[in-house]
């Protein structure tokens, strides 16, 4: 992986976090800011789970790698929720 490749997972990262809010269903106790660091790392997980796989590099848009990516994420966001979340009042 290229200081490129990471700087684009970084960025992608960010909006793969709040895509798997919305893949969740009902209200999630965790900040903007932890699901963003989540993102993060999903995209990173997701980016060397497809590449393992060998489906990180197809011609187009790597759907398949998205929605790794995604999909780590709804899981990051659901364990770090239930070990960090904030208390409801």
């Amino acid at each position: 992986m290229t200081i490129g490749g990471i700087i684009t997972a970084i960025v992608i990262g960010a909006v793969i976090g709040a895509l798997a809010r919305l893949v969740l269903p009902g209200k999630q106790n965790i900040s903007i800011l932890l699901t963003i660091v989540v993102g993060i790392v999903a995209a990173l997980v997701g980016t060397a789970i497809a590449k393992a796989v060998g489906v990180s590099d197809t011609p187009g848009v790597d759907w398949i790698e998205l929605i790794l990516q995604v999909a780590v994420a709804a899981v990051g966001v659901t364990i770090v929720g239930a070990v960090t979340g904030r208390r409801a009042r």
